[in-house]
C-alpha cells in the first residue's frame, strides 16, 4: 500500500508544544533558520520508530529521558507527549479512508509508560470510526472482523478481542502487528517498519566492506557498495539509469565499476577519464560519492513508504540541486513520501509553492505552516513567475530569517 501522510499533530516534544502540520503533499521541503526546529520534526519520524523496534522505554532514554524529550516548562509527571498521525492510500485518493494513529505517552516515578495508543478509521463520510487497536498501559483490545468492515461497513459491529502485552511501554504496534489477523495493524506496523530518516555520511559510504546482499541503503550509506552491486545485477537499467546521470554530473566520470579483492570485500571504483586507473570510494571526492549515493537511493525498485532527507545540497554543486529535486518529487511520485529540509535557495527555487513549508520559532516554540498559507503577497508573486528561493533571499517570507 502506498501511503501519503496528510496531517501530523505533536504535542510536549521538545520544541513542539502543539503543532499541527496540514496539506502535506508527496515532496515536503521545510525551510527555517539554524534551531528554528527542522531536525527535531525529523525526530519525531526517528522516535516513533525506535518505539516500534525497541519500546518507548529505549526511545526516551536515546533522546537524553523524558525531562528532556518533553517541551521545557512542562510537568514531566502531568503532562504527555502526544504523535498523531492522518494518512490514506495516496492511489485510491478520497476513495481511501482517512487513517489516524494516536500515541500518548507519560511518565511517573521514574518510568515511561504509554498511556493511550489508538488506530482507527471509517468508510465513508459518516458513521462511527473503529478503532483497529485500542489500548492504555499495556491493557486493551482490538478489532478481530475487520473483514466483516471492509465488506459491509454500513452493517458491521465491532467485535472485540483483548491481547495483554504485558508491559506498560511497549507498543501494541509491535505486538499485535505479528499477527496475520490484525491485517490493519499488521499493515500500518509494516509501512513504520519501513521509513527512513537518512543521514547519509561520506566515511561511513567510503568504508570497504565484506560482500552482502542488501538491497536498500542504510541510514548512515554504510552499505552503498552493496546496494549498487544489488542494482548491477538485479536491476541493470537502473544501474545504468545511475551511470548515466553521474556522466551528466561530475565532470570526468565515465565509470562506475563494481569488484570484489581477494579478502572478498567488494570495491567501488570510479572512473576518470582523465586517468588510465580508477579511484576507488576510499579516495573518491565527497561531491562525488554523495551524488552517487543519492542517485542509488532515488533509484530504490521498492521505495520507502516515508524517505527524510536533511540538507541534501551538502557537498553539491548548486546547479545540480534543481535535477536532485526533480528526482526526489519522481521517489515521491513512485511511492516513497519524501521530507527534505534545506538551507538552499537553489533548490527551494526548483519547488511547487504547495510543496514549500516554513519552520519558525517564537517564544521557545516551534510552528510549521505551508508557505501557501503563509502571506498572500508570497503566493501572487509566485503566482506571477517568482521563485520561491529568490522571494526568501530577498526576505519575503518575514520572520523566516533570523
Amino acid at each position: 500500500m502506498k501511503t501519503q501522510i496528510e496531517q501530523i499533530k505533536v504535542k510536549n516534544f521538545r520544541l513542539y508544544k502543539d503543532l499541527h502540520v496540514t496539506d502535506l503533499q508527496r515532496l515536503n521541503v521545510f525551510l527555517g533558520a539554524n534551531g528554528s526546529g527542522k531536525t527535531t520534526f525529523f525526530k519525531v519520524f526517528s522516535f516513533l520508530s525506535t518505539c516500534l523496534k525497541e519500546n518507548v522505554t529505549v526511545a526516551v532514554n536515546r533522546e537524553g529521558g523524558f525531562k528532556e524529550v518533553i517541551t521545557r516548562n512542562s510537568n514531566p509527571e502531568k503532562d504527555f507527549i502526544e504523535f498523531e498521525i492522518k494518512f490514506r492510500n495516496f492511489e485510491e485518493g478520497d476513495k481511501s479512508p482517512l487513517v489516524t494513529y494516536h500515541l500518548k505517552i507519560g511518565f511517573n516515578r521514574g518510568k515511561v509508560f504509554i498511556e493511550k495508543e489508538v488506530l482507527k478509521y471509517r468508510r465513508g463520510r459518516s458513521g462511527k470510526p473503529w478503532h483497529f487497536l485500542d489500548y492504555s498501559r499495556g491493557i486493551g483490545s482490538a478489532i478481530k472482523n475487520e473483514q466483516d468492515y471492509d465488506q459491509k461497513p454500513w452493517k458491521a459491529k465491532e467485535e472485540r478481542e483483548e491481547q495483554p502485552l504485558g508491559a506498560e511501554d511497549i507498543l501494541a504496534l509491535k505486538g499485535l502487528g505479528q499477527f496475520e489477523r490484525y491485517k490493519t495493524i499488521k499493515s500500518f506496523r509494516t509501512l513504520l517498519e519501513q521509513w527512513l530518516v537518512s543521514n547519509l555520511q561520506n566515511e561511513e559510504m567510503r568504508k570497504i566492506n565484506e560482500v552482502g546482499a542488501d538491497q536498500q541503503l542504510s541510514r548512515s550509506g554504510n552499505n552503498l557498495a552493496q546496494v549498487a552491486s544489488f542494482l548491477h545485477e538485479y536491476h541493470p537499467k537502473r544501474f545504468q539509469t545511475i551511470l548515466t546521470k553521474m556522466k551528466q554530473r561530475v565532470p570526468g566520470i565515465d565509470n562506475v565499476d563494481i569488484s570484489i579483492n581477494e579478502a572478498g570485500q567488494i570495491l567501488l571504483k570510479f572512473g576518470d577519464n582523465s586517468f588510465t586507473d580508477p579511484f576507488i570510494s576510499k579516495y573518491t571526492s565527497d561531491g562525488t560519492i554523495k551524488m552517487f549515493a543519492y542517485l542509488v537511493l532515488l533509484h530504490d525498485p521498492t521505495p520507502r513508504p516515508l524517505l527524510c532527507i536533511e540538507e541534501p545540497e551538502n557537498y553539491l554543486y548548486p546547479t545540480l540541486l534543481r535535477e536532485l529535486a526533480a528526482e526526489l518529487r519522481e521517489y515521491a511520485v513512485r511511492g516513497g513520501q519524501v521530507f527534505v529540509s534545506t538551507h538552499s535557495p537553489e533548490f527551494v527555487d526548483a519547488l511547487k509553492i504547495k510543496e514549500l513549508f516554513l519552520v519558525k520559532k517564537e517564544q521557545g516554540s516551534s510552528h510549521i505552516v505551508s508557505a501557501k498559507k503563509y502571506n498572500e503577497q508570497i503566493t501572487e508573486l509566485y503566482d506571477n513567475g517568482c521563485e520561491l528561493g529568490w522571494l526568501w533571499q530577498h526576505d519575503y517570507f518575514k520572520g523566516i530569517n533570523p
